[in-house]
């Protein structure tokens, strides 16, 4: 019998409340932890109202009924989460057409392999389908999303009406059910590692985004819609469509997107107030339009970093929106089901000429024509050197690329570039390619727009090679090398000699060797000189070397040492301050460089202290020491009361009195180590919106081994210390103008200031630089592992 159509409403919180309560086959079997021991959060106290939303645990079962019940419909589970929750992705179409998945995929290949070829295919075969892909609730507590796609998987699962057999007729739908399941089992916005998602796609730091990563590139969709929640308006016009206001990020294509983003965008507006008979509530009844940022705004939702997941999937051909429902609620849900219908509607309608305008993407990237860019905006290739002791950054960069689709060659000979010699091996990114500005995105210096727009939404400078620690040198003119393709990077470490060895202190990856030498046994030392140094080395743990991709030689240990041990690191948790982890980011540093870190809430210092550690960190917003005027979604993170406040002033202070290392990091954590009376200098801080790439100069220091005096780093909400007293600069702000890429107004009055400092007679560091920014700044990380050290 064929399941009824759920309806926003009564009808569907009923049916869904009367499913029995179980974990599908897929799901781990753990416990809850939120409401009670067995079960999921019922929502979260940042949402201002509640509904009855669909519980992930009740999903699986809910898709399998779908998959047994229509022969459309293809579930697949494409991974786990962070946290270890299956990742539900459903395919639907017509069913003689999925058998052809593989088929439809190569054609999608061909489009960037040979647009032209596909270009003619195209045209002479009108009926072929193309692939949109909705993705749910990629934040946890933006419940609606998720709930939108279930009920659109049963209309287009069940529904035999004109609309819906003419929608199937030219497309295959691919639904990302839940992309974020660790925020929807806990209520909240990010992932069990406490990173937004929605901020991930030049990095793919997580599980979760590069399984999305995955599909985007497995299916190159036409449409990619990204359904959140929520943007709300008494003006009539509840919620939100992109696209978006200036500035673009100026490697799209960004002429072809135009041609039909804001008519498709009208469109989902256009259908959502033709239904606003049926939706609840009077505010939705009353509804005259949505807010549609490039139609009704000049500023303040970009699409400029290609973080989102709409904008990282622009690059590849995708006629990319984030769709903001209004409210948390079932109307919200229907609001955002609307949307999507109107996006198909158009899509559908629409299929051969914007088909067209996304192989012409490609196309121009493969001839390295670009009509919409000034001439040389775009070099002719980047070359990647190769580092041959210590190989793991540039791999890293190499695979990443791979991943994204793009390019990669390496040389066979010895070849020249911009006056220069490099050898075989090294590895070219040519830009005749059809992911030309993916490319180009992740590998250009970036630029300054502090001028050219008011604010941005999030970050405005995202530079791998600045901030990963890798060489991308651009070539304006031909190459002339013989490369071969390159499927992987993977270099296995070495061991030259008999010993003792050194490692040097050049990456992420070198640290956490030394790191897990230490835990595995080996006498290791850190010299005056900031590198490492291996006693000896059992045959047992010469298999973690190798692993590591890192090159050991014999040198002469240092008389000037200290021997390393395991240390007991702390960092200070922020459960979810206004919906972020601003923690979070530092600990998954923290982690990558091979220490093991324990989070420790504001209540739990104050009821325990420190005494217990040899270390802690302090990284993340300093409204966690607040006690007074709290939200209710931010109560439960902070220090709560005057006494328990009092109280973790006085355990921290005892444990830097015992000898702890206390350091502290960005503006958030230099703003707290003032106010908890840990240190006398003037903090500074720029305005919370800006950030970017700044040069720096690092001086000779324990904590700044491994860097250079004319170097680089990476602010958000920027401080900078002045009025040092006693204090120790070890590390400042260029002179003159300083700042690379971003955006920051008023930047001039931190030239030349102190951004790292330490603290005379006691073992406190401020690190103003964000070392540890969404797992992002590889190349900074070493500033943590350099404090912990000293």
């Amino acid at each position: 019998m064929k399941k009824k159509k759920w309806m926003a409403g009564a009808l569907s919180i009923s049916l869904l409340a009367s499913m029995p309560y179980a974990v599908t086959a897929e799901a781990p079997q753990k416990q809850w932890t939120n409401v009670n021991a067995y079960e999921e959060a019922d929502g979260s106290p940042f949402n201002s109202e509640h509904y009855d939303f669909v519980k992930y645990s009740k999903i699986g079962e809910i898709l399998q009924d779908f998959e047994k019940q229509s022969k459309r419909v293809t579930l697949e589970q494409s991974g786990t989460s962070s946290d270890g929750y299956p990742m539900y992705v459903v395919t639907i179409s017509n069913p003689e057409d999925k058998g052809k998945y593989g088929h439809y995929k190569k054609l999608r290949r061909q489009m960037f392999k040979n647009p032209q070829k596909a270009q003619d295919w195209i045209a002479e075969n009108p009926d072929f389908k193309v692939p949109v892909m909705i993705n749910g609730s990629i934040h946890g507590t933006e419940y609606i999303g998720s709930d939108a796609v279930l009920q659109l998987i049963d209309r287009f699962a069940n529904d035999n009406d004109a609309e819906t057999k003419e929608i199937l007729s030219s497309n295959i739908l691919i639904f990302n059910v839940v992309a974020n399941p660790d925020g929807r089992v806990d209520g909240t916005r990010f992932n069990g590692n406490g990173i937004d998602l929605n901020r991930d796609f030049i990095t793919q730091s997580q599980e979760e985004t590069k399984q999305t990563v995955d599909l985007i590139t497995e299916w190159n969709p036409m449409v990619f819609l990204d359904l959140h929640g929520y943007v709300n308006s008494s003006d009539g016009k509840p919620g939100l469509i992109e696209p978006c206001t200036p500035p673009h990020n100026p490697n799209y294509e960004y002429d072809l997107f135009s041609n039909w983003a804001l008519d498709q965008a009208e469109a989902m507006e256009a259908e959502i107030v033709g239904n606003k008979a049926n939706y609840a509530s009077d505010h939705y009844k009353n509804m005259t339009g949505t807010y549609i940022p490039q139609r009704d705004d000049s500023a303040g939702w970009d699409d400029y970093p290609p973080i989102f997941t709409p904008m990282y999937a622009m690059y590849h051909g995708a006629y990319g929106y984030t769709l903001e429902a209004p409210t948390n609620s079932w109307d919200g849900v229907r609001w955002a089901n609307d949307a999507v219908m109107g996006a198909l509607k158009f899509a559908t309608n629409n299929k051969q000429g914007m088909l067209t305008d996304q192989i012409e993407i490609f196309e121009r990237g493969i001839n390295f024509d670009h009509p919409y860019h000034e001439e040389g905006f775009f070099p002719k290739a980047y070359v990647l050197p190769v580092n041959e002791k210590d190989p793991t950054v540039t791999e890293k960069a190499v695979n990443h690329l791979l991943e994204n689709d793009i390019s990669v060659e390496k040389a066979t000979k010895a070849f020249s570039a911009n006056g220069q010699t490099y050898p075989a091996g090294t590895y070219i990114v040519d830009m005749s390619q059809a992911k030309a500005g993916l490319a180009n995105t992740m590998l250009w210096d970036g630029e300054d727009i502090t001028n050219d727009t008011p604010a941005m939404y999030d970050i405005s400078a995202w530079s791998l090679p600045e901030l990963w620690g890798f060489e991308a040198i651009e070539v304006k003119e031909e190459l002339k090398v013989k490369t071969a393709p390159v499927k992987e990077a993977d270099y296995a470490g070495s061991i030259y000699g008999k010993g003792p060895y050194v490692i040097s202190n050049s990456s992420v990856q070198a640290v956490k060797l030394v790191n897990d030498l230490v835990k595995a046994g080996e006498s290791v030392y850190k010299g005056n000189d900031g590198q490492f140094y291996v006693e000896t080395l059992s045959a047992s743990n010469k298999t973690i070397v190798k692993k590591s991709g890192i090159s050991m030689e014999t040198a002469k240990i240092p008389a000037q040492k200290e021997k390393l041990s395991t240390l007991k690191v702390a960092i200070l948790k922020d459960g979810g301050m206004n919906k972020a982890q601003s923690h979070a980011g530092t600990k998954l540093a923290l982690e990558r460089l091979g220490f093991s870190v324990t989070e420790v809430t504001p209540t739990e210092v104050a009821e325990k202290g420190l005494s217990q550690f040899d270390a802690f960190l302090y990284s993340g917003t300093d409204a966690m020491l607040q006690y007074e005027r709290l939200s209710v979604g931010n109560k439960p993170f902070t220090v709560g009361t005057k006494e328990a406040y009092e109280k973790f002033k006085t355990n921290v202070q005892t444990f830097i009195n015992n000898g702890g290392k206390y350091i502290a990091v960005g503006a958030g954590g230099a703003r707290a180590t003032s106010q908890l009376g840990l240190t006398t200098v003037k903090v500074n801080t720029g305005s919370a919106n800006s950030n970017g790439i700044v040069k720096v100069n690092y001086n000779e220091d324990e904590v700044t081994a491994g860097y250079n005096s004319a170097d680089l780093g990476f602010v958000y909400r920027p401080v900078w210390f002045t009025e040092l007293g006693n204090a120790k600069s070890v590390a400042t702000l260029a002179s003159g103008d300083f700042f690379v890429a971003g955006h920051w107004k008023g930047n001039e009055q931190a030239a030349g200031q102190a951004v790292i400092v330490e603290e005379a007679g006691k073992d406190v560091t401020l690190i103003g630089i964000e070392a540890g920014f969404r797992d992002h700044t590889d190349y900074l990380f070493r500033l943590l592992s350099n404090a912990l050290y000293q």
